[in-house]
């Protein structure tokens, strides 16, 4: 991946095939004076070079559906060293499964606020993997249906989607009172929230916990 320009702004681009979403996705990115939005593209048909062409450090993709051929295309774009973020509607679990092999940095449901977008991006560009809480679900319960060994997908199952959240916190190296403040709840609840994340993976500790969930494929660093 490439690394950031000397002042330390991510160098992003937008795809999308709407005009409106393009137009509104190009705004959220101008808005964050982290980010430098140094172009766009109407579709994904050579993207790849496009995204080389102007240095983009992060590419933000809009896919009203899932793709068959994307999966394909984010590997040439992983390659040109150019972090992926995808907004996307109700994937299944073998799309959301190629799209991550493909080294695909986020996958958000396409009404993602700015501020889930935005975290997106900075976390992508620093080489971290987010996930929709409800894409993350909906990805183990169908690596179970698919027959998975690891018994350690059964617990993983068992974490509810805020938990989901907060151990992929845990993975970007937050303390609770960060988590406290992104979520927008009490350090006792995030503290709560851990507690039952370790009850549930029989995870000893918070780096434990970590571990087992980039196993799992719910974080990749």
């Amino acid at each position: 991946m490439r690394e950031n320009n000397g002042g330390g702004v991510i160098r992003v681009m937008v795809a999308a095939t709407s005009a409106v979403r393009r137009g509104g996705l190009e705004a959220m990115v101008r808005e964050n004076s982290s980010f430098k939005l140094v172009g766009s593209a109407a579709g994904l048909a050579g993207l790849a070079e496009r995204v080389q062409e102007l240095q983009a450090e992060v590419v933000l993709v809009d896919l009203p559906q899932a793709d068959p051929q994307f999966a394909s295309r984010a590997a040439a774009l992983q390659r040109a060293g150019t972090a992926v973020v995808v907004l996307i509607d109700e994937p299944d679990a073998n799309w959301t499964s190629r799209a991550l092999r493909a080294d695909v940095r986020a996958l958000l449901a396409r009404e993602a606020s700015r501020e889930e977008i935005h975290s997106a991006i900075q976390a992508a560009s620093n080489g971290m993997v987010l996930l929709d809480p409800e894409i993350a679900k909906d990805l183990l319960a169908g690596n179970r249906q698919d027959g998975a060994a690891d018994p350690t997908l059964e617990t993983f199952e068992e974490l509810t989607p805020r938990e989901i959240e907060v151990l992929r916190m845990m993975a970007e190296g937050l303390g609770n009172k960060e988590i406290a403040a992104r979520l927008g709840i009490s350090d006792h609840t995030v503290k709560f929230h851990i507690s039952s994340i370790l009850a549930k993976t029989g995870a000893s500790t918070r780096t434990e916990a970590v571990t087992l969930g980039i196993r799992m494929g719910l974080i990749l660093i």
